[in-house]
């Protein structure tokens, strides 16, 4: 009782505080997370739960608002929630990774407070420890425009989560065991929407002639997958917070760790209709249904389920039919191609090439031939309290890696990028595996994705009139992806592979973004409620930054 009543007396607080200075709305959540049954392929399994939900309670906002979330740990594990595509201005300290957080323990609690600073579209959320995203613990986060700022289409007459993933069968242990003891996972069992597979009762329900907006992520850790609607169009109007060229697709290659808003009108014959992701680039195909009725429709969906494409070259193909929408208004009013990121300067250009090792019998992944390993202490943490030297070293790799034949370096990987750089960032694949890589805290400029290795020469095919500016990128077996960005946001920033094998066995970093100034102008102070562990858990707070 004396908890809940500090929680309550607390949050009158941040009411009454932000009524006086004039802030953004607040939004607060509750979350109590628990294990659970769950069953997408129909076999019941140890699952994670928010408030007793799979998949978890949608967060639902607009841009600017502040969110509030309290987060009950009832696993018997630490755990954290990263809010995959918020870019969390100024305040790392929210990012809810292992090198800017520690973790929440279990019986215990921990506040989330961050803003969707200048932010719209559909994201998600995810248990960011371990294994813990292939059991669950995952929602959607939806950012809506202010109501000043235009939408370059109709109000639709709803809107649906699209959640779709790849589902393995087993539980978080024993996946993490698998990779602790060197194997691999493997491939998964099956493909989930919306955490179910199949059945005829319908998620869904579309009023005949009316127009919805269907918001699809890929919330799995290992597979592309691709989502088509029986009969149905779809038509592309957003992407990771970007309005883009509303092009017409019959289906849609959707990324692990990727996100689209699309319209869909319900004009055809008033009946069932299949939903229908499965498994791309596999050997074998994997498939989930679920069923979309008319409200006034009686006749059952056919049998026949649309095909996917085949093959890769079509996936990159549609790629390179991604605009960006350069006089639609994003978060601000200005439109959003008023941003020339094609005329400026590049300062430094990293490339970053994955490897994997088998050193040992033992199975690793990494970047540059580092791999990284998590500390005990955070990165930013140990950055803050001024001890970074007793916990990491910067830039253990090289921006141009020459050979990476030989064992990989397994260390925190962590690379300094000066603030307010304009820096291009080169992913070469050298495997077989299709990759997608996400970097929190920041949109970049998508502006190539090409077959063979890059070279400088190669910019010539860059797009840099109405690339998409996005946070995850998707390079092909035997090819690279370039992007660009300016790293303007100061704090500890993870830079990761989607796939949680690759993730967990090393395949990430991180990005120390700091401002040549201790201000508040660039970076928050440490939150007052943070939780310190590693060797700053008894330091002295150092001072806080200047206004």
């Amino acid at each position: 009782m004396g908890r809940i009543s500090s929680l309550v007396i607390g949050l009158m607080a941040c009411l009454m505080a932000a009524s006086v200075r004039g802030e953004d709305p607040y939004i607060f959540y509750t979350w109590n997370v628990t294990y659970g049954t769950v069953a997408p392929l129909g076999v019941e399994q140890q699952g994670i739960l928010i408030n007793g939900l799979f998949p978890g309670p949608e967060i639902n906002c607009s841009s600017n608002n502040n969110i509030v979330v309290n987060v009950f740990n009832f696993l018997d594990e630490p755990l954290l929630f990263t809010w995959h595509g918020i870019q969390q201005r100024k305040n790392s300290w929210q990012d809810g990774t292992l090198g800017a957080q520690c973790p929440i323990l279990p019986g215990t609690n921990y506040t989330y407070h961050f803003q969707v600073k200048d932010q719209i579209g559909s994201y998600f959320y995810y248990p960011s420890i371990g294994m813990h995203r292939a059991v669950g613990g995952f929602g959607g986060l939806r950012i809506y425009s202010r109501l000043l700022i235009p939408v370059p289409y109709a109000d639709p007459a709803d809107e649906f989560w699209v959640l779709i993933g790849d589902w393995y069968g087993k539980t978080h242990q024993t996946l993490r065991q698998f990779l602790d003891s060197g194997r691999s996972i493997g491939r998964p069992s099956g493909v989930h929407i919306n955490g179910k597979n199949g059945g005829l009762e319908p998620a869904y329900t579309m009023e005949p002639g009316k127009t919805y907006k269907y918001r699809i992520c890929n919330v799995g850790i290992k597979d592309a997958l691709n989502f088509r609607i029986q009969g149905h169009p779809l038509k592309l109007v957003e992407m990771e917070g970007s309005h883009v060229v509303q092009n017409i697709y019959d289906s849609l290659d959707v990324h692990v760790g990727q996100c689209f808003s699309v319209l869909v009108t319900a004009d055809k014959e008033p009946k069932d209709y299949y939903m229908v992701a499965s498994t791309r680039f596999t050997k074998k195909t994997l498939v989930a249904t679920r069923i979309i009725r008319y409200s006034n429709g009686v006749i059952p969906a056919s049998p026949e389920l649309p095909l996917a494409p085949e093959g890769w070259a079509w996936s990159l193909n549609q790629f390179r039919s991604f605009r960006w929408n350069l006089t639609a208004s994003a978060a601000r009013p200005n439109p959003q191609g008023s941003y020339h990121y094609g005329q400026i300067n590049i300062t430094r250009t990293i490339k970053l090439v994955n490897t994997l090792s088998r050193s040992g019998g033992k199975l690793r992944y990494g970047l540059n031939g580092v791999s990284h390993l998590d500390s005990e202490t955070p990165l930013k943490l140990a950055e803050y309290y001024g001890v970074s030297d007793k916990v990491f070293q910067y830039n253990l790799i090289s921006d141009d890696p020459v050979s990476l034949i030989g064992d990989l370096t397994l260390a925190p990987n962590v690379i300094n990028a000066n603030f307010r750089d304009f820096i291009e960032i080169i992913f070469e694949n050298p495997t077989k595996v299709p990759q997608t890589y996400n970097l929190d805290g920041y949109s970049f400029f998508a502006v190539a994705i090409e077959p063979g290795k890059w070279s400088p020469e190669k910019r010539k095919n860059y797009n840099l009139l109405d690339a998409v500016s996005r946070h995850t990128i998707q390079v092909f077996p035997k090819s690279w992806a370039a992007i660009m960005l300016t790293f303007d946001n100061a704090g500890m920033w993870n830079l990761r592979s989607e796939l949680g094998e690759n993730r967990y066995l090393g395949q990430q970093l991180y990005v120390s973004v700091l401002s040549p100034n201790r201000s508040l102008r660039d970076e928050y102070n440490l939150p007052d409620t943070q939780l310190l562990c590693g060797i700053v858990k008894d330091m002295p707070k150092p001072p806080p930054y200047s206004s």
